[in-house]
């Protein structure tokens, strides 16, 4: 019995040796990467006449500070129409800009499989017909990354821990500020990484 659980442990322990080992190359992140990343969205909704449609694009730049630690840059681009079906009504056009910056731990960096927990501060801006909102962010998000070969991953980030405050751009407006825990998957998100 002794034997079996002295394989064993070897075993694990030289697994965890070779997992570190891949950080100098094939799949995983190292310090030094540079990684660009995008995610991208698309909805379309319909309710009797009613009727929307949306394209989100987040184009994003990485870069390992170290064996854990990833600091990153995006930028979120979306458009939009929408229409409340009424009897001549107009589409309504929607639009924003968005700039992200922050932090992400990688806990098993070294691996094709690793979770990440980051923290976010977003400011962006967003246009309804003639109607601007300014809006900044806090975001503490989770995420998941598989490495499907040496320089690719796909990545699924959600809920999480968020604060916003938001304000239309009109004079006398007071902002609207929300506090969530989003842990559900129901604001999930995909992406893509590519590793250079």
């Amino acid at each position: 019995m002794k034997k079996i659980i002295l394989s064993v442990v070897a075993v694990m322990a030289f697994g965890f040796a070779n997992a570190q080992d891949k950080k100098d190359g094939g799949a995983g992140l190292a310090k030094g990467n540079i990684v660009l990343s995008g995610d991208f969205a698309y909805a379309s909704v319909t309710e009797g006449d009613a009727k929307a449609s949306g394209l989100v694009l987040s184009p994003g730049l990485g870069y390992m500070m170290s064996d854990n630690l990833m600091l990153l840059g995006q930028i979120g681009i979306s458009s939009g129409t929408a229409n409340d079906g009424s009897a001549g009504a107009e589409d309504v056009k929607t639009s924003g800009l968005d700039l992200t910056a922050g932090v992400r731990y990688f806990f098993t960096p070294a691996d094709s499989f690793s979770l990440s927990l980051g923290g976010e501060i977003t400011s962006g801006s967003s246009k309804e017909g003639d109607l601007k909102t300014n809006t900044l962010a806090l975001n503490v998000p989770v995420g998941l990354h598989y490495f499907m070969s040496d320089h690719f991953a796909v990545n699924a980030t959600w809920g999480g821990l968020g604060y916003s405050s938001s304000k239309v751009d009109v004079d006398g407006a007071e902002a609207t500020n929300t506090l969530g825990l989003g842990l559900n998957m129901s604001s999930i998100s995909f992406g893509l990484l590519y590793k250079l």
